[in-house]
């Protein structure tokens, strides 16, 4: 048995239409906000790849949009966790484990670096926050689980060429767990879409993969 989890960056307008499909294929899925940058509407969009413009959810749509998949916490602002100096990143870290907890009303247990970057000092604050794991983007296969919870690498990128393969090889050397990340502004055309949604299906017609949650995995 395998267990399938996956995360979702940023909070951006697509992920209305990716949690739609979500529910429709019974998958799971983490979503990592910053609550700094959602505002009492849709943010002013900013131009994807020169061809997509991209805007994030407004507060009041969150609730809404995400009901019933994991929330975690992505900092308020989402800076680069090594360019800015540790007492701020406490703040970014802190601050946006409140803000969600806030919104959400409920304990936002996990964590992910914005870029993927981090060190041992900026992990040691994510676990003191309060929070019970922290995705970095670092790939390794198998990875899971990694013996430093607040430092988790993952498998691949949602769209990387190679997924099944290294899916694969992850089931072949026994992993208990297959972890991917991505953005849904990253899909940019309707095959893009369609391909994601075959990746749900081929995973549900797997009789050795369970879809699970991020805090499940990594409880406190």
């Amino acid at each position: 048995m395998i267990q399938i989890v996956q995360c979702w960056d940023d909070g951006v307008l697509d992920d209305i239409r990716l949690c739609e499909i979500l529910r429709a294929h019974g998958a799971k899925a983490s979503f990592n906000l910053n609550p700094g940058l959602h505002g009492a509407s849709r943010s002013a969009p900013w131009r994807y790849k020169k061809c997509k413009d991209v805007s994030r959810l407004a507060t009041s749509e969150l609730m809404s949009v995400y009901e019933g998949f994991t929330i975690a916490n992505h900092t308020v602002s989402h800076p680069w966790p090594l360019k800015i100096p540790i007492t701020e990143w406490r703040a970014e870290v802190f601050d946006g484990r409140k803000q969600l907890q806030d919104i959400f009303q409920q304990p936002i247990l996990g964590f992910a670096y914005p870029y993927g970057q981090h060190d041992e000092a900026t992990a040691a604050v994510v676990a003191e926050a309060g929070h019970t794991y922290g995705r970095a983007v670092l790939k390794a296969t198998p990875c899971h689980p990694s013996p430093d919870r607040f430092r988790q690498p993952t498998d691949c990128h949602h769209a990387a060429p190679d997924f099944w393969e290294i899916f694969e090889r992850a089931k072949v050397a026994g992993a208990p767990l297959f972890y991917f990340w991505g953005h849904s502004y990253e899909f940019l055309t309707e095959e893009d879409w369609q391909a994601y949604t075959n990746k749900l299906i081929r995973f549900n017609a797997d009789p050795d993969v369970v879809w699970a949650d991020l805090p499940d995995i990594f409880p406190s």
